[in-house]
């Protein structure tokens, strides 16, 4: 389950990429919600996922810190 969990966050995520405002208030919801090892897989997928859309790089700031 904790899986399923993960991976519905990644798809919120990519779905509200175009905003990176709704973006950033999502991940900080994933952020609270995540166990201590799916946050450090999420902040490989999103190091990765954000490469190409300039304006989310500040969100990374937000997972860095936990």
């Amino acid at each position: 389950m904790p899986r399923a969990m993960l991976d519905y966050t990644k798809t919120v995520l990519q779905k509200v990429s175009f905003d990176a405002k709704l973006f950033a208030k999502e991940l900080k919801k994933a952020v609270s919600r995540l166990l201590p090892s799916e946050i450090e897989e999420l902040k490989i997928w999103l190091q990765t996922y954000i490469l190409d859309k300039p304006e989310l790089r500040p969100t990374l700031l937000l997972i860095e810190a936990k």
